[in-house]
């Protein structure tokens, strides 16, 4: 069995800084909130152990992404560059951009994509001047991404801006229709408006679905995340553990225990996110 985790933050550079591992405690009250226990390589902060434990699972690449916020901390395109240079067979990457200077942004996303980037993740409820994904601000960005073919990954869900309006999937759904071209993925999957998103996805066939971290340990709408993927969402699922706030082996047999079909696991679980990153099958 073939594993890609969409969603993975190494125990290197600038992720060390954020919550995430500098509260270790608080990474283990969410992990356990969902059914699930810190693997060692956490609490270690080892990449060695990480991909080892990757290798246990599965896991043959991980998407590193990128973060511009002054909420949740920020990981610059540099980083990102140098964490996937130090294990380029296993990582590749997704740069973060600051969508507040849409000039600027626009020339960031230009600068990821000469560096390697598969791709660019945008957060604009997280940034300096909360803003939700539909925002006119936003619209000269997606359409340099779409001209470009650059795909992009939302923070669509769980805690992506001031209140809860912004992961409601309206704003996704006016971004897809607006930009037919443009690939995006819906990170946290839009959590918690679970049969929405999937509504929208039905509708729009541009959007790829990524609950992660929201699918596991009885969340709501995790039974509907799992309908769609063993339906008409086959094509355009992605599977993702959130690490380090879940183990990616325990991620990924739940993710077998939810009811994952056989005839799709091999998509779901690595096909969609090759076909997106340009991995060679």
């Amino acid at each position: 069995m073939r594993v890609i985790d969409f969603r993975l933050r190494p125990p290197l550079r600038a992720f060390l800084d954020m919550v995430m591992y500098s509260n270790i405690d608080r990474t283990e009250r969410m992990a356990r909130g969902i059914g699930m226990e810190l693997p060692p390589s956490v609490r270690q902060r080892s990449v060695e152990l990480m991909l080892k434990e990757m290798d246990e699972a599965g896991v043959e690449w991980g998407v590193v992404p990128g973060r511009i916020s002054p909420v949740l901390g920020t990981i610059e395109a540099d980083d990102i560059a140098a964490i996937v240079a130090q294990h380029p067979d296993r990582l590749v990457g997704y740069a973060g951009i600051d969508p507040v200077n849409s000039r600027n942004a626009i020339a960031a996303v230009d600068t990821a994509v000469k560096m390697g980037m598969k791709g660019v993740v945008i957060e604009p409820g997280l940034s300096s001047r909360p803003m939700h994904l539909d925002d006119a601000r936003m619209y000269p960005i997606y359409a340099h991404c779409e001209v470009r073919k650059v795909p992009v990954l939302f923070m669509a869900g769980g805690n992506a801006g001031p209140d809860v309006t912004y992961t409601s999937p309206e704003h996704i759904d006016r971004v897809a229709r607006d930009f037919p071209e443009l690939k995006m993925i819906s990170g946290h999957g839009n959590w918690p408006w679970a049969a929405q998103i999937i509504h929208v996805c039905y509708r729009r066939p541009n959007i790829w679905l990524s609950p992660d971290m929201y699918i596991f340990g009885g969340m709501p709408g995790a039974q509907d995340y799992m309908n769609a993927a063993n339906g008409f969402l086959a094509e355009r699922f992605l599977f993702g553990t959130a690490y380090p706030l879940l183990p990616f082996k325990d991620g990924v047999e739940a993710m077998l225990r939810l009811g994952l079909k056989e005839s799709v696991m091999d998509r779901v679980l690595y096909k969609n996110a090759a076909e997106l990153l340009g991995i060679r099958q």
